[in-house]
């Protein structure tokens, strides 16, 4: 007989999806089990990779998307097992969990539905895994953000349990979908997820159909997997901050009898909390716009008091206040047609350019209002203090607080955690990589023999056991298993034990060509980089680079060229600074640029910009020659070039020049 049928709806995560069936063959060694992959219309190799590497797999492939609950529909018609489990795709089981669980339903005979504990990949407990039913006050609590602004009172914060201990098992309305597992007679008494629900809610209405069956749901603090959240929805075009609203007002609906005044204060909620989630995730554009907004007001009031009240009596009264306010706006609007306000990044060019528009706009408008065109000394005052400080405090966001910064040329501080037999491939693996920069400080053991014993060019720091210790020690930013050699429980003790690091774990594939983690899934192959097209050989760049590499060249020639050319020969000294001077004519002519490649243009065919004065090869200070480590980061730099990475590498290259000793 089946004890386990394990059901996987996939959606576009290939490589999350046969890590989940990698560390499901060792949670399920000692078990009967079946499991089915119901895919839905992923076009990223998914079918082809687990026909492969899991022929054993019952595998469903849907020609469309035909929703989550759907997808899991399909799969539990035909499974056989004693208990049926539900997982996600982007997530990592421990050894245990499945026997754990199991056991627990034959100890708790009343229990339908169970949960166990989600943690995020850093450790921390993922809210979502225990839940209370989204009522009306529970929903208006979520939606208005009180749950969040009141997490331990058992009145605002019923959605998310965030009063009750996590390291406790109780009874709770409703688990996640990410990991749910169910009696089959619970299935048979009541059937599968309602396909109203396209994706989220649908694990709430069963829960709640569960226990309208006389069955109870249990949140079970002892075992654990790790969930890897939203990484379909990153890869899908849904908008899944509706679909999350609209499958919450479906549930109220649906099970909750609401009067006008409750439905439309729920309503109302769900729109508040779109409108927060919208400014969350455009809340660099938002602040640029009120910024602009209020200095182009504020310098209009001013060129008022300055220049017209000394000649009239400024504006006339029925021009105010929209004098003040309509020509800002104007210009905002301007500026966003122009591309200068993104979410990600500010835009210090695209500022410049739609201010120019701006000015042409305005002038041109007062020959056709009469009526308006008070003064155009007024817009000439306003658009050269506009000039000046909006193009200024985006400089000093990105030069001295690094914001909007898109490109990030910090390498993350890096240990590795496996055996002698595979760690030494995983850290060739990443130092070839081109996509992120990784500093390998060292490697971690499964046991302490290996401690102090070095690998190639790293050494053993430590092992499992003490690992957090070593986290806090070295400063590191991510720790990479090796999900061939470490036990899952391990890796769990270990996760579970750096709760509040801030460091990143991931598991490297099997077949060491990726990475999977909680930002991102990383391609650890170099060939399909090479198809990439590179910032460096954008035309806009290369424009922007070249003007910056004459203006400041022609400068910094004339102002310190000859000083550093005559201390030279009268010293014979070559420090690194005299040397970067001497080259500023090779700038000017074009043969080389201020920030390049060490010694040439291209790798292997593939351009990666002009030999430069300096580059990330120089900051990074290699003390010998390491020609793989310097193609790494000349092609990292192609790829990301821009003027503000250019402006970081100088502001670095001085700094080490002058305030640094080897």
């Amino acid at each position: 007989m089946i004890e386990l049928s394990i059901i996987i709806v996939n959606y576009n995560v290939k490589e999350f999806v046969l890590n989940l069936l990698g560390s499901i063959s060792k949670a399920s060694s000692n078990l009967s089990t079946e499991i089915f992959v119901v895919d839905n219309a992923s076009d990223d190799g998914s079918v082809e990779a687990i026909r492969e590497k899991f022929p054993s797999i019952n595998l469903i492939d849907n020609k469309k998307n035909v929703g989550f609950g759907a997808a899991n529909n399909q799969a539990l018609e035909l499974a056989k097992g004693k208990f049926f489990l539900l997982i996600n795709p982007d997530t990592i089981v421990r050894e245990d969990t499945f026997s754990k669980m199991i056991n627990f339903f034959e100890t708790n005979p009343i229990c339908g539905i169970a949960g166990c504990k989600v943690l995020n990949p850093d450790g921390s407990l993922q809210l979502a895994c225990r839940r209370g039913f989204p009522g009306p006050w529970t929903s208006f609590t979520k939606v208005m953000g009180l749950s969040s602004l009141f997490p331990k009172s058992k009145l605002f914060a019923r959605y998310n349990l965030t009063y009750l201990d996590e390291n406790q098992t109780y009874e709770v309305d409703a688990v996640s979908g990410a990991f749910m597992m169910m009696r089959r007679e619970v299935y048979d008494k009541i059937g599968g997820f309602d396909p109203q629900f396209f994706m989220y809610g649908e694990d709430l209405d069963l829960c709640y159909r569960t226990q309208q069956a006389g069955f109870k749901v249990f949140y079970v603090h002892e075992t654990e997997i790790i969930h890897y959240k939203g990484e379909s929805t990153k890869r899908s075009s849904i908008d899944e901050t509706k679909v999350f609203y609209d499958a919450m007002h479906l549930f109220v609906k649906k099970h909750f009898s609401t009067s006008f005044i409750v439905e439309s204060i729920l309503q109302m909620a769900i729109v508040f909390r779109k409108l927060i989630a919208f400014a969350n995730v455009y809340k660099l554009s938002i602040i640029s716009v009120i910024a602009d907004l209020t200095v182009y007001s504020s310098v209009v009031i001013v060129a008022e008091k300055l220049y017209l009240e000394s000649r009239t009596n400024g504006f006339p009264y029925y021009a105010k206040p929209w004098v003040y306010f309509v020509p800002s706006l104007i210009q905002v609007f301007i500026s966003l047609l122009s591309g200068a306000y993104k979410k990600n990044t500010i835009s210090v060019s695209r500022m410049f350019i739609s201010l120019v528009y701006g000015l042409l706009f305005l002038s041109a408008a007062t020959y056709f209002f009469k009526q308006f065109g008070f003064s155009r000394a007024v817009v000439l005052i306003t658009y050269s203090v506009c000039f000046v400080v909006f193009l200024l405090w985006r400089i000093l966001l990105k030069v001295i607080f690094k914001f909007g910064l898109k490109a990030d040329t910090k390498k993350a501080r890096t240990l590795i955690v496996g055996s002698e037999n595979r760690i030494e491939d995983v850290a060739a693996k990443l130092k070839s990589s081109v996509v992120k920069l990784y500093h390998i400080i060292g490697f971690i053991g499964l046991s302490r023999k290996s401690i102090g014993e070095k690998l190639g060019a790293y050494q053993f720091l430590g092992s499992t056991e003490n690992l957090k210790k070593i986290i806090e020690e070295e400063k590191i930013d991510k720790v990479i298993f090796s999900s061939d050699d470490i036990h899952f429980n391990q890796m769990f003790s270990v996760v579970s034990a750096c709760q509040g690091l801030n460091v990143e774990f991931l598991v490297v594939g099997k077949e060491l060509d990726y990475l999977v983690g909680k930002s991102s899934m990383t391609m650890l192959d170099d060939m399909s980089l090479l198809k990439v097209n590179y910032n460096v050989s954008a035309l806009s760049n290369r424009i922007t680079k070249r003007f910056f590499d004459l203006s400041a060249g022609i400068l910094a020639l004339f102002l310190l060229y000859p000083f550093i050319y005559l201390f030279q020969k009268l010293t014979s000294k070559k420090g690194a600074f005299t040397q970067f001077i001497l080259g500023l004519p090779q700038v000017c002519v074009g043969n080389k640029s201020f920030v390049g490649a060490q010694t040439s243009s291209y790798h292997d065919s593939l351009y990666v910009g002009k030999v430069g004065l300096t580059g990330l090869w120089f900051i990074e200070g290699f003390t010998q020659p390491d020609f793989d480590e310097i193609k790494k980061l000349e092609i990292f730099y192609a790829r990301n070039q821009n003027f503000w990475l250019d402006i970081e590498i100088l502001g670095k290259t001085f700094s080490k020049m002058f305030f640094r000793t080897e």
